[in-house]
């Protein structure tokens, strides 16, 4: 009492004489917080304690494996995936990186530097992944473990008052309660309920596979994580161009690019080799849809093992690779080489042979380049020839500004070779790497003909006789070729296997309803018992009221409803307010917004879903 004495005394100052000063109001404030009865109130940043490290680290890992963390990695993954599909991507497309690269020069080193010619591999998208198999891992572990502990445990007692369940019924019966509590245990046991007694009520539940769809999609999701990571680590692919009558051997040297894994070398190619006999292509003549492909088709033979064996034949199309040993073969490309004979002025065959052209549209239009290494000496100087140009496999008569020497139709109709011709020092004996399919021009210089350009536009047959006395180019026909890509997954198996047990658990966690049915059956103060049903669904469902009432309408087989008692269901306010009189529960059991149930039994729904959540 002396605290409140001397703070409410006439020395102190409660702001309202004049001989008090601002700076006695805090204290006033102060004092008046001693003397209230409230509670205090404590800031959160002056009452939570600090997390410290391993607080930290305890609310990072349950942020990483929470359900919401786990959805928002898996959308990143499929965004970070849409770069792979609309950039090409070095290692199975690596030609048409280079043409990318040299169509868009002021983004492609962008573009390098954010590794988007790598996404698979890239550290963004191995973060990401890494991220959500971590946090997959975390979720399904305690997930199952709680989950079995359900499985081991009985299904919850009935509530207090089931009348107030979302949906019930009840009526009177001459039965013994005991016989229809197990009447309506082996009832519900039937139904696939697992269902047991606690006193007077049986308590069952149904639909645990909800759960275990759930469980399946998710193992299933983190199966395909790993089928991913295995084929990425233990598998590689490479890519080859073969010429019609050419072959190919599966060791390193003799692809045109390699993409290897940490688990996957030289060591680890699988003793094949094939050679391409033929080629078989087919496109629409006429209509609307004229080029487009309809087959196509590689004719190859092909021997297994160390020593060769016997040959097999086979046709590799598309999306339907030649599987040898755990190797697969697909067809991903095909093009024309023009064959070409080069002879010096002295008439000696210094060049013969198919070079191929890389198509650069839907009608195969293709550009390349023939490059004459042992061409040998010219005015007495060591001379190289290069040739670059246009092959188009149905040109047009004319060639104009616009259209060009573009092809029309993808077959070999009437074939055309467009070439231009350079002398000097091709690059190729530099060591600097260069692409088959253009000339390096530093070097180079373009001969002339007639004050113009050197040009010709040859057909098979047709040859040219080159400026400046280099001799004659010979334009003999046209061969194709096809691209084709040897790759090495073994986790392909494990992914389709993932995929469809992701699909199969997803439908089961969508279509199969988790739910709850008791059964109650007490005695009455007039000697009947009276049996009450309720049913509750774990989720959304309106199919829980149309099961109530089939349950119902069987258990009464055991337990009839008396035909001289009106059913409980209704009158849902009865049981609330016993001081109700006899003609208002009539008058609100006629009422239209409240259906009349069958003598038989039925099921009542009302609207109190926060009461039921709190005694469920």
């Amino acid at each position: 009492m002396s605290n409140t004495d001397t703070d409410t005394g006439p020395g102190s100052d409660t702001g309202t004489g004049t001989g008090g000063t601002a700076q006695q109001q805090p204290l006033d404030e102060a004092a008046a917080e001693r003397l209230t009865s409230a509670p205090v109130e404590h800031r959160a940043e002056d009452s939570a304690p600090a997390l410290g490290v391993i607080g930290w680290l305890r609310w990072t890992w349950r942020q990483l494996t929470s359900m919401r963390v786990a959805l928002i990695l898996l959308f990143l993954l499929s965004l970070a995936a849409v770069p792979g599909s609309l950039i090409p991507q070095n290692g199975p497309d690596s030609m048409r990186v280079e043409r990318w690269k040299a169509a868009h020069t002021t983004v492609s080193p962008i573009y390098e530097k954010l590794q988007l010619f790598d996404v698979y591999s890239s550290v963004w998208f191995s973060a990401i992944y890494i991220l959500l198999f971590i946090s997959l891992a975390g979720c399904i572990v305690p997930r199952t473990w709680q989950f079995a502990g359900v499985l081991r445990s009985r299904p919850p007692a009935a509530p207090r008052n089931l009348t107030r369940m979302p949906v019930h019924a009840t009526w009177r019966t001459d039965a013994r309660p005991e016989a229809v509590t197990a009447a309506a245990e082996r009832l519900l046991r039937g139904r696939r309920f697992r269902a047991h007694t606690v006193g007077d009520a049986v308590a069952s539940e149904k639909g645990y596979l909800r759960e275990v769809g759930n469980l399946l999609f998710h193992i299933s999701l983190f199966g395909l994580l790993i089928a991913m990571a295995w084929g990425s680590l233990s598998g590689g692919q490479g890519s080859k161009l073969v010429l019609e009558g050419q072959g190919f051997s599966n060791t390193m040297t003799q692809y045109d690019d390699f993409q290897r894994a940490p688990f996957y070398g030289p060591d680890d190619l699988d003793a094949f080799r094939f050679t391409l006999d033929g080629f078989t292509a087919t496109y629409q003549t006429k209509g609307d849809q004229l080029g487009t492909p309809r087959d196509f088709a590689a004719h190859v033979r092909y021997w297994t093992g160390a020593d060769g064996g016997s040959s097999h034949r086979a046709a590799i199309k598309v999306n339907q690779p030649l599987e040898i040993a755990d190797s697969k073969v697909y067809l991903v490309s095909h093009g024309y080489s023009p064959v070409v004979t080069v002879k010096n002025a002295k008439g000696e065959v210094v060049f013969h042979g198919p070079t191929p052209f890389l198509p650069q549209d839907n009608n195969l239009t293709s550009i390349g380049a023939i490059k004459v290494g042992d061409y040998g000496q010219k005015d007495g100087k060591p001379v190289q020839l290069g040739f670059a140009g246009i092959f188009s496999p149905t040109a047009p008569v004319t060639a104009d500004k616009v259209t060009g020497w573009n092809s029309l139709f993808p077959a070999a109709a009437d074939p055309k070779l467009i070439l231009n011709v350079w002398a000097g020092d091709l690059g190729v004996d530099s060591g600097i790497p260069q692409s088959v399919y253009q000339l390096d021009e530093t070097h180079m210089k373009q001969l002339k003909q007639d004050g113009d350009l050197a040009r010709a536009a040859l057909k098979p047959g047709q040859g040219w006789t080159l400026p400046n006395g280099y001799g004659t180019l010979t334009f003999d026909g046209v061969e194709q070729w096809a691209g084709f890509t040897i790759a090495h997954r073994p986790g392909n198996g494990v992914a389709l296997g993932s995929s469809v047990l992701c699909v199969l658990g997803l439908i089961g966690s969508l279509l199969i309803q988790r739910r709850r049915v008791w059964v109650r059956a007490t005695t009455a103060t007039d000697g009947t018992t009276v049996v009450e049903m309720a049913g509750l669904a774990r989720s959304e469902s309106a199919k829980i009221a149309e099961e109530l009432a089939d349950l119902a309408v069987a258990l009464q087989d055991d337990a009839p409803a008396r035909p001289d008692e009106p059913d409980e269901a209704d009158k849902p306010d009865q049981a609330e307010d016993q001081a109700e009189e006899p003609d208002q529960a009539e008058d609100q059991a006629e009422k239209p917004d409240q259906a009349e149930e069958p003598p038989s039994g039925g099921a009542d729904r009302t609207e109190e879903p926060e009461m039921i959540e709190k005694r469920g």
